[in-house]
């Protein structure tokens, strides 16, 4: 189409060869109309070409054209849901080469296997076919499968005189309907926005504009109203649908049993000596707790390298677990405790050389929703050049045997726990994201929440007292906040004379 043009990019200046009469062709297509190409039109001309019946049709419409006025269009043509173009097609505009003979053969397969119906991989060879299915078996085992019917409305961007390049064909627009009322469309319609690009190849890289629009007749109001009905409809159909697959009763505990669970994350590590950490976690479920046999109370992450972020050196996890318990108090003055999880964090080099970074424990939360912990780490020190060159050269560290001993151990049973003469050192932190829930049947009834909830935590032994400590705590921490912004708002005159009058009261 052109020549040369301006290198200046606020306008572009053009010489062409074709008059503009010859740049513009509208033409109206129907919907699975063929409008041949001029490449197929010297194609089909030849009988020894055609492989297929369809091929033998194509043939003889040629040759009928050929003989008339000729095909109507120039630069556009088509491509049917029959054509064996449509079933590779995509595959042809993706990899911009004719496809093989074995991609020719594997889109028809797929073409094929498209238009079945798709059958749950979990049922047995033996019982595909339910020759006597009931009301629920067809409800919930209903697939929905339309076949699509395929359209491509394409375009002869090559240079006048020499169209029917294959390599200068383009695909303008795909159009998919199922037949029930279902319109696919690729691209969308402009909307007024500016029209898609379409760039060739080659020496000459010409531009191309295409304006997708949709021309149909608009709806009436009462149309537009009747249909906006009928979508509520059979949203309400729908959802009515998936709450009677659902239910209406929940897997509720027992009476006086609470149910805890926890989907936790291992987000992060940092402020350790060496690389490539790993650590290794178990919980602990204090007396009255209990959880399911198949529950994994125990875990291992992966083995993860820093990453330098600021001044430190953490390493990114991301490691999910989830635990489940249940809580039933038998004394009613017994004050609850709440599971603990204790870790390990290890490190690794290239010479397989193990090190103990640091213990630490996590006390799981009383209150619902999310919580984000960092727990600090320590280590056991034993002092002497010796162990810190052992620990250096062909690793190893002194190590917890009972790795409880970080908190005080649930089988401790004395009034004080010495831990006099332990040396230790202060290591790095892990970061945990947390989502806690809990479940119990007094939580139910919405109008009697307040009174039953406070009864229920009194039958559980002591979660009331345990929440009023920690409203207190809270309380107190939001005054004293309070205390220090006014403080810092005063001017620093009036607080150095407050503080002098005060010591001179005091002397």
């Amino acid at each position: 189409m052109a020549d040369t043009w301006n290198t200046d990019t606020g306008e572009a200046v053009y010489r062409s060869r074709d008059a503009v009469k010859n740049l513009k062709e509208e033409l109206v297509v129907g919907w699975q109309e063929k409008l041949f190409s001029q490449y197929e039109m010297e194609l089909f001309q030849n009988e020894a070409a055609c492989q297929t019946p369809l091929d033998c049709q194509y043939h003889t419409e040629v040759n009928a054209l050929n003989k008339a006025k000729g095909r109507r269009n120039k630069r556009i043509f088509t491509y049917t849901d029959h054509d064996r173009y449509t079933q590779y097609l995509a595959f042809h505009q993706m990899v911009g080469c004719s496809p093989t003979f074995l991609a020719e053969r594997m889109a028809s397969l797929t073409h094929r296997r498209s238009d079945r119906r798709t059958v749950d991989c979990s049922i047995p060879k033996s019982k595909i076919i339910n020759w006597e299915p009931t009301e629920e078996f067809v409800k919930s085992s209903r697939v929905v499968n339309n076949a699509m019917q395929t359209m491509h409305i394409m375009g002869d961007l090559g240079p006048p005189g020499r169209l029917g390049v294959r390599e200068n064909e383009c695909l303008l627009i795909t159009i998919k309907t199922d037949g029930i009322g279902t319109i696919i469309v690729k691209p969308d319609f402009n909307k007024g926005k500016e029209p898609y690009r379409i760039v060739t190849e080659g020496e000459k890289r010409e531009v191309w504009c295409l304006t997708v629009e949709n021309v149909s007749t608009a709806l009436k109001a009462d149309e537009k109203h009747r249909e906006q009905m009928m979508y509520k409809d059979l949203y309400v159909r729908h959802k009515d649908y998936l709450n009677s697959l659902v239910g209406q009763d929940f897997e509720m505990p027992p009476v006086g049993v609470l149910r805890y669970m926890v989907n936790g994350e291992i987000v992060s590590a940092k402020g350790f000596e060496y690389d490539n950490l790993y650590i290794h976690f178990f919980m602990e479920l204090p007396n009255n707790w209990s959880s399911l046999s198949s529950q994994s109370l125990s875990g291992v992450t992966q083995i993860c390298q820093t990453k330098t972020l600021g001044k430190e050196n953490v390493a990114f996890f991301s490691y999910p677990f989830s635990f489940e318990a249940f809580y039933m108090c038998e004394k009613e003055s017994e004050v609850p405790q709440w599971p603990v999880l204790y870790f390990k964090v290890l490190s690794v080099d290239f010479w397989q050389r193990y090190r103990t970074e640091g213990y630490g424990y996590l006390l799981f939360p009383a209150i619902p929703g999310k919580h984000i912990v960092t727990c600090h780490t320590w280590r056991p020190l034993q002092t002497g050049t010796v162990s810190a060159l052992k620990r250096f050269f062909i690793g190893g560290s002194p190590e917890l045997e009972d790795q409880s001993y970080v908190r005080i151990p649930g089988t401790f049973k004395g009034e004080r726990l010495s831990r006099f003469g332990f040396h230790t050192e202060t290591t790095g932190s892990v970061t945990f994201n947390l989502h806690c829930i809990q479940q119990a049947r007094v939580f139910v009834d919405a109008t009697m929440l307040k009174k039953r909830r406070q009864k229920f935590f009194d039958q559980l032994g002591g979660f009331s007292q345990q929440g009023a400590v920690c409203t207190i705590l809270e309380a107190f921490q939001r005054a004293r906040r309070r205390m220090q912004e006014a403080r810092e708002s005063l001017p620093r005159d009036l607080i150095s004379a407050t503080s002098q009058l005060q010591n001179e009261s005091s002397a």
